[in-house]
């Protein structure tokens, strides 16, 4: 069915990671939610931005990313999920020109033409002045197809230094620029680590930063500005297909939801939710077995984070090891792949786990696989098809570094692009156990929830 789209919307984009783009996105939707029923959106491949986005606005923020989903995924996703909103914002990442390759494919600017929406970008004007208006001048005929309509300067230490930029950059673009972010310590309203900020669960006076910050937007930013950028985006259409009847629960499919698992695109839980699962949130730390699920989806997060507290609630791990052994089937991605070792050294120490693969993990100090990942199934499974050629991105830094029972592992997937878990393999299967290091988007992979829950319900049937 064509579908048209006229909602008001704008894209904000950065010159390449840490350039305040997440902050200014934050402070934008807390101003904003009250007067809008904002559709929130992040570019790429990502889980903790928008979990502070999610935080900020009150509702879901769904990820656009054409590598993962393609094009006309992306489109059918934006236009149903704005068809009760009237304003939608959607944080780039990286660079904005920056992609996949040399041409730019999948980057934000590429996110930005496919939907038609102005851009407002973000430049970190610390100890610059005119240089400044260089920069925007490189980024607005870099290609005069992404239509740049304001810019906001970060890291500004007053009113003169604002009053220099701006007008040097109106002057040489044409294009104003409506607000800017003082000199803060970012770090400290936002605090991050080695994947990136910290989750919002994992922080106490993580709405008090929100507020914070929803303050410093809406003393320096014109706000009416932004709206008006938004109100300038072009009608875009698309075929959408009808979403199927969700079918009536037939299994119950278990996911860890705490402050050490937290990666999981909204869409995974939505189509296992319309495939037939009651979705039951379980926690790694507090509960000491899984219920009645017949089925376990442990997602990514920060496992070695709290490794003490996982590693001490033995009950659950012998409870989540008996059942795999009995043929529950588990799904598990990158941290949930640790939870499924044997055990996982951190800082030169050893922590016991489930022990359900035979598989040591460390934990490094820099990463040993990041970025888009492509790989092919060659072996039988109980979630995808042979040949069938997924596209996933993968962000660790631990890495298999022992075996303990070669007869017992085995992979179901040769890397294409990307690291893998182990030795360019991918996909460790154990009974009807499947653990990865790669996450995928159930747009660009829509079998996968349908596979998961025959095989729950299968194995309710045979209990």
């Amino acid at each position: 069915m064509l579908r048209y789209s006229d909602i008001p919307r704008v894209v904000i984009a950065g010159l390449g990671g840490d350039s305040g783009k997440t902050l200014l996105t934050i402070g934008l939707i807390a101003n904003l939610k009250d007067l809008f029923n904002i559709a929130i959106f992040k570019k790429g491949p990502d889980y903790i931005d928008p979990s502070w986005l999610t935080l900020a606005g009150n509702r879901t923020t769904y990820n656009l990313d054409t590598f993962l989903m393609g094009k006309r995924k992306v489109l059918e996703s934006f236009i149903s999920n704005t068809k009760n909103s009237n304003l939608s914002i959607i944080e780039g990442n990286r660079g904005l020109y920056d992609g996949f390759d040399e041409k730019g494919s999948h980057s934000t600017a590429e996110l930005a033409k496919l939907l038609k929406a102005p851009v407002i970008l973000i430049i970190n004007a610390s100890k610059v002045t005119r240089t400044a208006a260089a920069i925007a001048y490189g980024c607005k005929f870099f290609d005069k197809k992404v239509e740049i309509k304001g810019i906001i300067l970060n890291n500004v230490y007053g009113k003169r230094h604002f009053n220099i930029i701006s007008k040097t950059i109106l002057q040489y673009t044409g294009i104003p620029v409506i607000g800017f972010i003082p000199k803060i310590a970012e770090k400290d309203i936002l605090p991050s680590r080695h994947l990136g900020l910290v989750t919002p669960d994992e922080i106490e006076y993580a709405k008090k930063s929100v507020n914070q910050i929803k303050n410093i937007i809406k003393e320096n930013v014109d706000i009416e500005s932004v709206i008006q950028i938004a109100k300038k985006s072009k009608i875009i259409k698309a075929n959408i297909k009808e979403k199927n009847i969700k079918k009536p629960i037939k299994v119950r499919i278990g996911i860890f939801k705490d402050k050490s698992f937290s990666f999981y695109y909204p869409e995974n839980i939505e189509f296992l939710s319309n495939e037939g699962a009651e979705i039951v949130e379980l926690s790694s730390f507090k509960d000491n077995n899984l219920k009645d699920v017949d089925g376990l989806y442990i997602g990514g997060g920060f496992p070695e984070t709290h490794i003490h507290e996982l590693s001490n609630n033995k009950e659950l791990l012998y409870n989540v090891k008996a059942k795999a052994e009995d043929g529950m089937p588990i799904y598990a991605e990158c941290g949930g792949l640790i939870y499924l070792a044997k055990e996982l050294e951190v800082d030169n120490k050893l922590y016991n786990l489930s022990n359900i693969l035979p598989i040591k993990i460390k934990m490094n100090k820099i990463p040993q696989g990041h970025g888009y990942a492509i790989s092919k199934v060659d072996k039988r499974n109980n979630f995808f098809k042979i040949n069938s050629i997924l596209k996933a991105h993968e962000f660790h830094y631990t890495n298999i570094e022992n075996i303990y029972d070669n007869e017992s592992f085995d992979t179901c997937m040769e890397m294409i692009k990307g690291e893998g878990a182990y030795q360019k393999r991918e996909g460790i299967i154990y009974k009807n156990v499947f653990g990865t290091y790669l996450h995928i988007h159930s747009q660009g992979v829509p079998l996968w929830a349908k596979s998961f829950v025959k095989v729950a319900f299968n194995y309710k049937n045979r209990k």
